[in-house]
């Protein structure tokens, strides 16, 4: 049997990275089998779902490089892939599971439920529906609907019965059945709640393998239920662990960008957040940290997935960012880099093939010192400014050396009678200058590095005097020395 596996997102916001993370375990475990993988949109939250929170989750899946065989936007054989468009299927099933008693109208009120939900917590027990309605006469339901009830469906849980889950993640799971209470499967507007319509959904679309967060193991027995009742064959389950912040609290926004939206926003390259996410409560074993794509998908499976939570660590993420920006062709990270340069005021409009040329000299000095492309504006504004603003304490303490006029005299001069600048050149005229002032180490370095930058650390001189140019560099050295 081929696999078959599905992301199935509600459109009610961005794509969180617990999501993201379903989705590329699903992908891996398809693409690892030579399986297919489903995308389709769980949109029955009609208040809060949107066509553009949709549009912001697929952009992603495709941004993180996650393609889909079928489902939404790709078609094939087992549609429609959205819900609010399969509404007639859920009803006509709903309808055969009342015909055969296993589902019957419930007329609650919300403030009936409320009470019997107070009571049972009241007494220690489980939350759960009782039963209030499950034998009504035909004379009691046409008494209630005479009041202006409007009745949902619920599925009869059977009694005393243990649903036994062989989880693929977990092992065997077992649920008692009296600690389920019968659950709403159609709501008073006729809409099918989420237990219901992802059974239909799994099994018309034929998915082998559920593979979701472990917050759904609870929904499983219920959904059990609904295939046995129905007569359909089960997909086999795999509940995934949470994702915690590193103070092992259900991660959310205290801990930092929470979907992918904001972390490619923020410049972080897709390559990294994959391979990140991939060992978010998966190891391949070893101490390998940096995959490709292609290895994961060799190396992935259920049996290597971690029943404990996973941690995710934002310092992680960004050395796994920091290695990939610096294994990236330069020319892809200055596109990347060009509008945060932008809107920091360093550029005023996209660049001319000449100035480009010269931005990616700068991004190929800047990535060396960051872990996402933002943090380029960080570490570029000494190729950029006129004027040196000297702000440490210890470069303004450099400035009052008494070897400083001596080594800016000498640069001066022998920087000016240099026909270009060049790494080699470079490093030729700072020997020269030692030469010349009899000079040497720190006390040649130091100086040019202030009067060049403002500041005691960075990059090699040789390589960024050719970036700053000859003409702005001989400007900064003649300032210290006016």
């Amino acid at each position: 049997m081929s696999v078959r596996v599905r992301f199935a997102p509600s459109p009610t916001g961005p794509l969180h990275i617990g999501g993201a993370r379903s989705a590329l375990f699903n992908w891996l475990f398809a693409r690892h089998h030579g399986g297919q993988f489903l995308v389709r949109i769980e949109d029955t939250d009609l208040e809060r779902s949107s066509r553009e929170s949709e549009e912001n989750i697929l952009n992603a899946l495709r941004w993180l490089g996650i393609d889909w065989d079928e489902g939404i936007e790709v078609g094939g054989p087992n549609g429609p892939y959205r819900q609010t468009e399969r509404l007639a299927i859920y009803r006509e099933l709903a309808r055969k599971l009342l015909e055969t008693g296993h589902a019957y109208y419930c007329y609650c009120t919300e403030e009936e439920l409320a009470a019997e939900r107070e009571a049972l917590m009241a007494r220690g027990e489980l939350p759960r529906y009782l039963g209030r309605c499950r034998n009504l006469c035909d004379e009691e339901k046409a008494k209630l609907e005479a009041e202006g009830r409007k009745p949902v469906l619920r599925f009869r849980v059977p009694e005393d019965q243990i649903i036994t889950i062989q989880d693929r993640v977990r092992g065997l799971v077992e649920f008692d059945s009296n600690g389920i209470g019968d659950f709403i499967i159609m709501k008073s507007d006729n809409i099918p709640t989420y237990n219901f319509a992802v059974v239909v959904d799994d099994h018309d679309m034929n998915i082998t393998h559920v593979i979701r967060a472990e917050e759904h193991l609870s929904n499983t027995p219920r959904q059990i239920l609904i295939y046995d009742a129905l007569g359909w064959q089960k997909p086999e389950f795999a509940h995934i662990s949470l994702i915690l912040g590193k103070d092992r609290t259900k991660m959310s926004k205290r801990h930092g960008a929470t979907s992918i939206e904001q972390y490619q926003n923020l410049g972080y390259l897709p390559e990294a957040l994959v391979n990140f996410l991939a060992l978010l409560g998966w190891s391949p074993g070893g101490e390998q940290e940096i995959f490709s794509l292609q290895e994961i998908v060799e190396q992935f499976s259920l049996e290597r997935v971690a029943k404990n939570p996973a941690v995710f660590d934002i310092d992680k993420l960004n050395w796994l960012n920091g290695h990939y920006i610096r294994q990236s062709p330069v020319d892809r990270l200055t596109r990347l880099a060009i509008p945060y340069l932008i809107d920091a005021g360093y550029l005023d409009k996209e660049p001319d093939a000449e100035k480009l040329a010269w931005l990616e000299q700068v991004v190929a000095i800047a990535r060396n010192y960051i872990s996402y492309m933002q943090e380029i504006t960080r570490h570029v504004d000494i190729f950029f400014q006129d004027r040196v603003t000297v702000v440490e304490e210890d470069a303004r303490d450099v400035l009052t050396w008494e070897q400083m006029p001596v080594v800016m005299k000498a640069a001066v001069q022998l920087f000016s009678e240099a026909p270009e600048l060049t790494e080699e050149s470079v490093k030729g005229l700072i020997k020269a200058i030692g030469k010349q002032t009899g000079l040497k180490g720190k006390f040649i370095f130091q100086p040019l590095r202030v009067a060049i930058t403002g500041r005691t650390h960075g990059p090699e001189l040789h390589q960024i005097i050719p970036v700053i140019g000859k003409e702005r560099t001989i400007a900064r050295l003649s300032a210290v020395l006016k």
